[in-house]
């Protein structure tokens, strides 16, 4: 998609978070800026709520909200995290720093350094379900030692993989998936201010189709405005079916050369874990597309990188430790 998101464009206000319980907690936390616990399933709205609190607490939020996506770190090598523009800072000069020891550092700068406006900042680390044990208790030292400037957010699908010190630092702010009647509700007036065409039948059929995910719901919605222009039942079967996964290999492998390494592991998660690929179909896809956009010595370094990795998933290494890699050698190459 080359226009906004939607899910940007119609992020709420603070005010307009729906889940009365979690917009009062996040309320009240404008005011006592204590530590939070925001938890509940995925596509529910957990990151734009924080964001609509942080608009709310903060003079300058787009300084004094930090956020990091625990896939920045855990899913990532040594050298993805030193070349990332948003730690690299933080990093100069300390190569032989350790994986484990660049993920403490940049936690603890991160959290240490003084707020830009007003007497604190937020620190949102996102889908925190994936921190190993021995970094969460690295976070909650890190937690007690700068209590005092930073208010520490972590948002989960799963709150119970977090250690116990961690959970009783912070306090818990569930939120509910939405039912299929509330999705329907926010996509009509999202498609009313857009101006797009659309019937009962083509928003219920997306709201349906969710399964409670608002986000999934909402990027849908948009795909087939874009491309079909209206939403009814036969345009979502028509936008569904044309995103293929020559499609998005293609957005994965746009987003690897353009270093956007989040986005393109982002993308891999989603062909390894909801489409269900091994390591080695996902190696084929990225082959097929790849010979349709490439030549000559660019076409060579990928069959090489392919081979290297299809190697060493025949060898039972992780397919998205060794799939990423390939990514992260594109976008250096490019």
């Amino acid at each position: 998609m080359d226009a906004p998101l939607w899910t940007e464009v119609y992020a709420p206000d603070l005010e307009d978070v729906r889940q009365d319980l979690a917009r009062e907690q996040l309320e009240r936390a404008v005011e006592d800026p204590v530590n939070l616990l925001v938890h509940g399933p995925p596509g529910v709205g957990k990151t734009a709520a924080v964001r609509a609190m942080a608009e709310a607490a903060h003079a300058q939020p787009e300084a004094d909200l930090v956020e990091i996506n625990v896939a920045d770190f855990f899913g990532r090598t040594k050298t993805e995290i030193k070349n990332d523009p948003r730690f690299a800072a933080f990093l100069q000069g300390r190569s032989d720093l350790s994986k484990r020891d660049m993920i403490n550092h940049v936690l603890q700068e991160s959290a240490s350094y003084a707020p830009v406006a007003g007497e604190y900042k937020t620190l949102l680390l996102d889908n925190a379900e994936a921190i190993r044990e021995d970094f969460q208790q690295a976070l909650r030292r890190v937690m007690e030692q700068y209590h005092q400037n930073t208010q520490f957010v972590i948002g989960t699908r799963q709150p119970s993989k977090l250690i116990p010190p961690l959970r009783s630092r912070c306090f818990a702010v569930p939120m509910q998936a939405p039912t299929t009647d509330e999705i329907e509700s926010i996509l009509a007036e999202i498609v009313a201010a857009e101006d797009v065409e659309h019937d009962e039948e083509g928003l219920a059929f997306v709201a349906g189709s969710a399964d409670g995910d608002l986000r999934q719901a909402i990027l849908m919605a948009q795909t087939t405005a874009e491309s079909e222009g209206e939403i009814t039942m036969d345009a979502v079967f028509e936008a569904t079916e044309a995103v293929g996964l020559d499609e998005r290999v293609g957005e994965m492998l746009d987003a690897a050369e353009a270093g956007e390494f989040t986005d393109a592991r982002g993308e891999l998660d989603d062909l390894l874990i909801e489409e269900g690929l091994d390591g080695r179909e996902v190696l084929e896809e990225i082959l097929a597309v790849g010979r349709n956009r490439y030549d000559g010595d660019r076409l060579a370094e990928l069959h090489r990188l392919a081979g290297d990795v299809d190697m060493d998933v025949t060898e039972g290494t992780s397919d998205r430790l060794q799939v990423g890699q390939l990514l992260a050698e594109l976008g250096r190459d490019a």
